[in-house]
């Protein structure tokens, strides 16, 4: 039975991740090494905590019960208690298997570490650990308090026992879960992140405007957002990370990142997150979830 839940990661997929699991009874420890980081996700947990309350979706007493739940620490020895751990840190194996290699050494036997990774194999994360039936991906979508899908990922090693128990989780958090295979980018960014580097290509060289670009897309395919658009919030930074794991995982050239793309994150202009992507958003208001 998991009681107790440690999100390793206190970046936006990270707060989120947590906000959702104490909003549903668990109690949660936050971990990061960065003391600032942990500060804005103490700020940002309580600020989506009062839009719910605005909303009427939470009552004002229950509030303060889930943030009480949630634990803000800096070293990963706070972890050691937990029964299901959340890696939520950057886009990049090696240090994504070094948190789950030191978290092995930590936790309890039963414990289960899942991976909120986009695209990295879980198969591989799994071999720097001595329980590899136990690691398991479980990527949520970004905001997380909203998006209802929860991507389940099975590693080569993951166990029926650990599978279940992720779907049950994702489940109790009212999430929708959809098991796929440990192949890069699993099912929503093999898909997603070729739409974003066309839309990309197809700026690059003039056939459409930036604007008339995500136009088509809102108003042609009724999509919430343009591919331009969803790019900025996603990140620039991550959609070239997820891109490239395409690229090498699959060695198919279709997968190549855009040279704008590309260009652009070399700038610094990596969508909301610094106020300038494809679309500039030092001239208007950034939207929720950045």
């Amino acid at each position: 039975m998991v009681e107790r839940v440690a999100v390793i990661g206190a970046g936006t997929m990270g707060s989120g991740i947590a906000q959702v699991f104490a909003a549903h009874g668990f109690d949660v420890v936050i971990v990061d090494s960065s003391a600032e980081a942990l500060e804005r996700a103490r700020e940002g947990i309580a600020g989506g905590l009062a839009r719910l309350v605005r909303k009427g979706r939470m009552e004002e007493g229950e509030r303060s019960v889930v943030l009480a739940r949630v634990a803000f620490e800096r070293s990963l020895a706070s972890a050691a208690s937990a029964d299901f751990a959340v890696e939520a840190i950057v886009e990049d194996a090696g240090a994504k298997a070094r948190v789950f290699a030191e978290l092995d050494g930590l936790a309890r036997p039963h414990a289960v570490f899942a991976s909120n990774t986009s695209s990295i194999s879980i198969t591989k994360l799994a071999s720097a650990t001595r329980r590899p039936d136990r690691v398991i991906g479980m990527h949520f979508m970004n905001p997380v308090p909203v998006m209802e899908l929860v991507e389940v990922i099975r590693g080569e090693a993951t166990s029926d026992a650990a599978h279940a128990v992720t779907l049950e989780l994702a489940r109790r958090l009212e999430k929708t879960p959809v098991t796929v295979s440990d192949y890069p980018g699993f099912i929503s960014n093999r898909i997603l992140m070729p739409f974003i580097n066309e839309a990309a290509f197809a700026l690059m060289e003039g056939i459409a405007s930036r604007d008339d670009i995500d136009t088509v897309f809102r108003l042609g395919m009724r999509h919430p957002m343009g591919p331009l658009e969803l790019a900025d919030l996603i990140g620039l930074d991550i959609c070239l990370q997820v891109l490239e794991v395409l690229h090498r995982g699959l060695g198919d050239p279709k997968y190549r990142p855009c040279p704008l793309l590309r260009r652009m994150v070399d700038a610094g202009y990596l969508g909301r997150k610094t106020g300038r992507g494809f679309h500039d958003y030092t001239e208007r208001p950034a939207k929720a979830g950045t």
